[in-house]
C-alpha cells in the first residue's frame, strides 16, 4: 500500500488523506455497520486518527451507541451518501475506520480479521480461515 493513500465519496464533493499505513484491515458484522452498509459486513481500515484527514469538503456524521460504551459516529457525503468513516470519538481512542469502498484504489484492502461474528448473519458464510473476534478484537495500543 503505498503511504499516503487517499479516497473520497461517490459524487467527489468529500476528499481524505491518511498519511499513515493501516494498523488493521478488517471486516466487521456488526448490527451497526448491516443497518449502514446494507450487507453483511463493513470492509474496513483502522488507522491513527492523527494521520487522518478531510482535504476537500466536510462530511455529516451520525452517532449510535458503541458496543464499547459512549457512542460510534459515522462519517458521510451529505450529498451522495457514501460512507466514509466510522469509529469511536474523543482521546481515549486515538483512531478512526475508513471505509475500504471510499479508497481511491479499494484493490489494496486486504482482510486480516473478523469482528463481531456473533452478530453475522448465518448467511454470511465466513470461510477464509482468517482470525474470528465474537466483539472486538484487542486493543492496538496494548499489543
Amino acid at each position: 500500500m503505498i503511504i499516503p493513500f487517499e479516497g473520497g465519496c461517490a459524487c467527489g464533493a468529500i476528499r481524505y488523506r491518511c498519511g499513515a499505513a493501516p494498523l488493521r484491515m478488517f471486516q466487521c458484522h456488526c448490527r451497526d455497520c448491516q443497518r449502514a452498509t446494507g450487507g453483511p459486513f463493513v470492509a474496513g481500515l483502522l488507522v491513527p486518527i492523527k494521520a487522518f484527514t478531510f482535504v476537500k469538503g466536510a462530511p455529516t456524521y451520525h452517532a449510535v451507541p458503541s458496543a464499547r460504551g459512549g457512542t460510534n459516529t459515522r462519517s458521510f457525503c451529505g450529498a451522495c451518501g457514501s460512507r466514509l468513516t466510522g469509529g469511536q470519538r474523543g482521546a481515549h481512542w486515538p483512531f478512526i475506520g475508513i471505509t475500504a469502498s471510499s479508497l481511491d484504489d479499494p484493490s489494496v484492502f486486504k482482510n486480516e480479521m473478523h469482528l463481531f461474528v456473533s452478530q453475522a448473519q448465518p448467511w454470511d458464510r465466513i470461510t477464509d480461515g482468517l482470525p474470528q473476534h465474537a466483539a472486538y478484537p484487542p486493543d492496538p495500543k496494548k499489543e
